[in-house]
């Protein structure tokens, strides 16, 4: 994982640390949990601890690599980088001082701009205080049905420079979200041959309330058995709205 990304709203992927547990719904056909077990058996040295059969899976454990962590220095071009693809940084058994760690590559680095995703927001919420917040960091949590909102709650008290929700895969309707203090959402069905559909009613209630409040609509895809299957087009047109890039604007 690092330079380039098929992931649409991002240019590239670091992994100062892989592997995960199972936290709520949206993590039942979990793409990264399945990438883990190829990437094992195909031997790649980051996917050869084997988590907790029950809640991760093979080479999906979690590992930290501290060898990773000088791969954004080696980018010699600005990018857009999402931080922990095949992880969450804010699990319980990161210790805070790797975080610092990441944290400070980050803020070393400010030519980068650099997307946080996480489930583990009451985690996030403990620790934010207790980490340096550069202006190139957007912290975002996931969100899948309304049982989650709290997630939001936790992550409007995270100093972030822009604080997003990723509302993939979505699973129900989220009539309770509020917006405020958020700067970007992103909205994108479940892919895989387990995968659970997702309603158009969902997604334009979402993408009204943030046209509403002004906050930029991203709509990643519909998803099916794989994440093109049903293509991007919402409404017959994307919608691939994402604030500007600190590095761009600076």
């Amino acid at each position: 994982m690092g330079d380039g990304s098929s992931i649409e709203w991002t240019e590239a992927t670091w992994n100062p640390t892989t592997g995960c547990d199972r936290v709520s719904a949206g993590c039942d056909n979990c793409y990264a949990l399945l990438l883990a077990k190829r990437l094992k058996a195909m031997g790649a040295p980051k996917y050869q601890t084997d988590g907790n059969p029950v809640t991760s899976g093979p080479g999906f454990g979690l590992a930290l690599h501290p060898d990773s962590l000088t791969l954004p220095y080696r980018w010699k071009s600005p990018r857009t980088v999402f931080v922990n693809s095949m992880s969450d940084l804010f699990h319980a058994r990161v210790p805070l001082e790797f975080v610092r760690q990441v944290f400070a590559v980050m803020a070393d680095t400010p030519q980068h701009t650099y997307q946080l995703l996480t489930k583990r927001a009451r985690r996030l919420r403990r620790v934010a205080d207790d980490l340096d917040w550069p202006p190139n960091v957007w912290m975002g949590v996931s969100i899948e049905s309304e049982s989650e909102l709290d997630r939001v709650d936790d992550l409007r008290r995270v100093p972030a420079q822009v604080r997003f929700l990723s509302c993939e895969p979505l699973l129900g309707p989220l009539p309770s979200l509020e917006l405020n203090g958020l700067g970007w959402v992103i909205v994108g069905g479940e892919s895989g041959p387990r995968h659970r559909s997702l309603e158009e009613a969902w997604v334009l209630e979402i993408r009204d309330k943030c046209e509403a409040s002004g906050v930029p609509f991203f709509f990643k895809q519909w998803g099916g058995r794989t994440p093109k299957s049903g293509g991007r087009q919402l409404q017959g047109r994307t919608w691939d709205d994402i604030p500007a890039p600190l590095a761009a604007v600076s």
